[in-house]
């Protein structure tokens, strides 16, 4: 249960499987811990200190080594039943496209993560031309798309070492896909940024998580 920690199966860490993460570190700390998703935090981060202060209603995104989300609905976290709500990496973008890890094909996360850019270029994904990062950006807006009408979200900030590192023609690729995608009323007009709080939003969110443990509440700061 990643909302817990008290087991986690990471797709991206093999050995990691039902790994008990969470008495592991209270064992090594000596204290009590909480965990959650780095997105999810990137999220609350973002809806305390960055960003998504101005909005009851949006997505913030990790688009980095993996691909993954945290909603807020009506000024809310959505958890899930097993605290994975959010998780837009496995998303399918191209029904025929890469074998993700998750067994699926054409995941989100398995098209445009720094790992799947580095196999589709065989090099470091910093060293990706306008065409690839305008495809992630692409894809990711693809993904988006779906989750705003879902939702009835008012906005999606992004951060991680793709998104950030791949800049301008990311951030415009994917606006673009969301703009030629959502042509309902509610839908229409929502936007895609940088998250406000750069690369630091999900260790920001990481200390939001402990207040959170604690019943305070990370948009009015009450218990």
């Amino acid at each position: 249960m990643v909302g817990s920690g008290e087991a986690v199966s990471p797709l991206n860490i093999p050995a990691w499987r039902e790994f008990p993460l969470r008495e592991r570190l209270r064992e090594g700390l000596g204290m009590d811990v909480h965990i959650d998703n780095d997105a999810k935090a990137l999220a609350l981060g973002e809806a305390w200190f960055g960003a998504g202060r101005n909005f009851s209603n949006f997505l913030a995104m990790v688009v980095s080594t993996g691909i993954g989300g945290g909603v807020f609905v009506d000024g809310r976290l959505l958890d899930g039943g097993d605290g994975n709500a959010g998780h837009i990496g496995h998303v399918i973008v191209e029904p025929e496209g890469a074998d993700c890890a998750c067994g699926s094909r054409g995941c989100l996360e398995a098209e445009a993560s720094g790992p799947a850019i580095s196999r589709r270029l065989g090099a470091d994904p910093s060293t990706a031309g306008v065409q690839e990062r305008r495809r992630a950006g692409m894809l990711v807006g693809r993904a988006v798309a779906s989750a705003v009408t879902l939702l009835d979200l008012e906005h999606v900030l992004i951060g991680g070492s793709v998104a950030l590192g791949f800049g301008d023609e990311f951030f415009d690729a994917a606006n673009m896909e969301l703009f030629e995608r959502c042509h309902l009323d509610f839908s229409r007009g929502v936007k895609i940024s940088p998250v406000g709080l750069g690369a630091e939003a999900p260790l920001v969110g990481a200390a939001v998580v402990g207040f959170r443990s604690l019943g305070i509440d990370a948009r009015t700061r009450s218990i």
